[in-house]
């Protein structure tokens, strides 16, 4: 393959990430930092000369400003063409006009009053502003932090959005060559900061967002932590604006609620009420060639003009058209989050987005997967309400009744789209199914329709939930803990057992693993315990392929006589060769098959089938070494338990046992400490099980992976279950002689 080409003056090939520039006269391309021009001057060169030509040629020639009204200031001023949005012309004349009240619409409140339990009482459809930030949960630093101490917090080589306020356009820099354009006494340009996003950086612990709008947040409630798809990052961001900074009329992405707070300066709002007709005429003045020549505000019946001054914290509901000016230098702080108030406008929001086409870097991070994840939790949550008693309340009802549609519509379009947004662990059409089958319960009850219960209702339902917990813990507490099941028990050893075997190869290595000489002693009391219980459920015990136990035939001999302490002393405490196990098996099916035809009587009322999967369970266990009978005053006071704590394991010999100790805490362990009545299902002596090597030892706490880190690894599919490579296991095992 060719090599790949080279350029600039620093001779490195082509990074899509770095601005670069073509000169005009040598046709090499420059990166904008190796020749000190920035990407928001770029546009002001006519004639670009580089660094090798500019000697012999002169300097680049500039572009010669011939408007102050249009995007393009070379255009000629013929006084035909419109002022365009964002331009100086534009902005005095937006300070000159006149708009509706913002005292209309603004709803003034202490910071201790908006809470969530308020806007799901009463909604949330006005913006609501609070004058002092106390009682909100808000922290911020004080209002001397300036953008220099921004440039130390966050650091200066961090590369950001910036906005060319006069031309509407997004440019990126450096932190720090902002900043050296802040202090500039004469600004060549009005460039605004709107979406610096800080959650990764040190200033992140200087801003605690309001408890409204954290305790609301789908992104804090509902999105989990071991999510696929990387966490949302949208709640926290500084904006750093100049004198005359203007954004146009927009809604914020998916539809988000915003919270604002003016740390030092001055920013004016001009808000328009999401209805109907305004939603409708905001997409079509969106989609128009000529947008930046028509000002929203015209088109709509009322614009109200609402004043932020510094110290106000601002909230602006979902949907809101909203445009801002900076009428002198400010520095404020926001953020954006979905809830379950307004579901339905949120999901008309995005579908808006996608119709428009709005690329993905101005919308919501992984809208359709939060939405999923939204779906799943409000479906317990109306199932809990309905084993309640408790009618929902109308915002929840009306807002899964919104979402039940484009969750069908996303289904869909998984086929013809390769991107998915479909969580792993959700089985779409059973949640859809689900929903629709809970709205269709409320419907059916109510007999009005999507109607929930008010406020006084709610906080009734609310005790009654408290109650119902109350009780359900009491009920817990009187049975006790629960026993684990012989499945659940087979999973763990399981577990286990690849956990042992997946660790690496054994290496012989006579100083760490000496060869076993003498008697292997596989007895468990727990096991023991449970055989000889005549109160266990245990239709079948094996051990070492004999039947000590066969509660399926009542006649049968093995059944009724008790096992012989010297028989299962000698048969438990010494190996085996194959041989003498395979005649022993093949007489005990004989014996046990003789028993059955010396009482017919038994096998005309009860014919001998094939096992069930409970007694396949149990004779795995046996196999397994967690059902091994033994006499249960011996083994309660010679054997130690293998579980037990390290000063206790290293009165023994055995190294496996001494390294057993130093390993994570075992399977067994945790079984006992779950349930004091789990001391039936323990596992047999670990020095049974073979050592691991110490270049191979697992660590005690393995720290989590982060989503960023598993980034485009989906978990495989169709990997073989524990209980699946049970059988797997105990067949290399007795190939290799060592029994676990």
């Amino acid at each position: 393959m060719a090599a790949a080409p080279l350029y600039c003056v620093c001779r490195q090939s082509y990074d899509v990430s770095r601005f670069m520039i073509e000169c005009d006269l040598c046709n090499d391309w420059f990166h904008g930092s190796c020749v000190q021009v920035e990407e928001h001057h770029a546009v002001d060169i006519d004639v670009y000369h580089c660094p090798n030509c500019e000697p012999q040629h002169g300097p680049s020639l500039m572009k010669k400003r011939n408007n102050w009204h249009r995007h393009d200031y070379t255009e000629q001023d013929d006084g035909t063409k419109p002022v365009q949005a964002g331009t100086s012309v534009f902005v005095k004349e937006l300070q000159n006009r006149t708009f509706a009240s913002g005292d209309e619409i603004l709803q003034w409140m202490p910071g201790e009053q908006v809470t969530q339990r308020y806007l799901e009482s009463h909604g949330w459809q006005y913006p609501i502003a609070v004058s002092n930030m106390e009682g909100l949960g808000l922290r911020l630093p004080q209002p001397s932090f300036s953008v220099k101490d921004v440039e130390q917090v966050v650091g200066g080589d961090k590369v950001i959005d910036v906005i060319d306020v006069a031309r509407q356009a997004d440019s990126k820099m450096k932190l720090k060559e902002f900043i050296k354009y802040y202090y500039k006494p004469h600004r060549p340009k009005v460039l605004n900061v709107i979406s610096l996003e800080f959650s990764d950086t040190k200033m992140a612990d200087q801003v605690v967002v309001p408890d409204v709008a954290q305790n609301m947040s789908w992104v804090e409630n509902y999105w989990p932590d071991d999510s696929f798809f990387p966490k949302p990052f949208v709640q926290k961001y500084c904006l750093m604006g100049v004198k005359n900074s203007y954004t146009d009329f927009h809604i914020d992405f998916g539809g988000t609620s915003v919270w604002y707070h003016v740390l030092w300066g001055e920013k004016i709002f001009y808000m328009i009420k999401p209805t109907q007709a305004n939603l409708a005429l905001y997409e079509a003045w969106s989609s128009s060639p000529n947008q930046s020549e028509v000002f929203f505000g015209d088109k709509v019946d009322k614009c109200y003009k609402c004043v932020v001054q510094q110290g106000t914290t601002l909230l602006i509901p979902t949907g809101w058209i909203h445009a801002v000016l900076t009428s002198q230098d400010c520095m404020a702080f926001g953020g954006n989050f979905l809830h379950n108030l307004n579901i339905g406008m949120q999901l008309r929001c995005y579908e808006m987005e996608r119709r428009l086409k709005t690329p993905d870097l101005f919308k919501f991070p992984y809208f359709e997967a939060i939405c999923w994840y939204v779906a799943k939790n409000l479906l317990e949550t109306l199932k809990e309400l309905r084993e309640d008693n408790c009618p929902p309340q109308t915002y929840l009802v009306e807002g899964v009744n919104a979402l039940i549609s484009p969750l069908k519509t996303w289904l869909k379009r998984e086929v013809t789209e390769p991107t998915s947004e479909v969580p792993d662990h959700i089985r779409p059409n059973r949640l859809i199914k689900e929903l629709t089958k809970e709205i269709r319960y409320l419907e059916v009850r109510s007999g009005l329709g999507s109607q929930g219960e008010g406020p006084e209702e709610h906080h009734l339902c609310v005790g009654g939930r408290a109650r119902r917990a109350a009780r359900r813990l009491r009920e817990q507490q009187e049975l006790g803990p629960k026993v684990p099941s012989n499945l659940e028990i087979l999973e763990l050893h399981t577990r286990e057992v690849l956990r042992r075997l997946e660790v690496g190869p054994l290496e012989e290595d006579p100083t760490f693993c000496p060869p076993v000489h003498g008697k292997f002693n596989m007895v468990s009391t727990a096991s023991a315990a449970a055989a000889e219980n005549p109160d266990t459920h245990l239709r079948l015990t094996l051990h070492n392929g004999r039947i000590i136990r066969d509660a399926r035939r009542p006649g049968s001999s093995t059944a009724s006589s008790p096992v012989k302490a010297g028989s299962e002393r000698s048969s438990v405490g010494q190996l085996k060769s194959r041989e003498e196990m395979k005649m022993e098996s093949d007489q005990e099916r004989q014996h046990s098959t003789m028993g059955g035809e010396e009482e017919p009587g038994h096998l005309s009322k009860e014919r001998p089938t094939s096992p069930s999967t409970e007694e396949a369970i149990q004779g795995m266990l046996s196999m397994a070494g967690l059902l091994c009978p033994s006499k249960p005053d011996e083994a309660a006071t010679s054997q130690e338990p293998w579980w037990s704590s390290p000063s206790r394991g290293s009165q023994g010999n055995s190294s496996s046992e001494a390294w057993d100790n130093q390993g994570p805490l075992s399977l067994g362990a945790l079984s006992h400490d779950a349930s004091p009545e789990a001391d039936n299902y323990q596992y047999c002596d670990p020095s049974m099980s073979p050592p691991l090597h110490p270049s191979k030892r697992h660590t005690s706490n393995s720290p989590p992976v982060s989503n960023q880190a598993t980034k485009g690894k989906r978990p495989k599919k169709g990997m073989a279950t524990a209980k699946q490579r049970l059988g797997k296991i105990l067949k290399m095992n007795r190939h290799n002689g060592v029994f676990v």
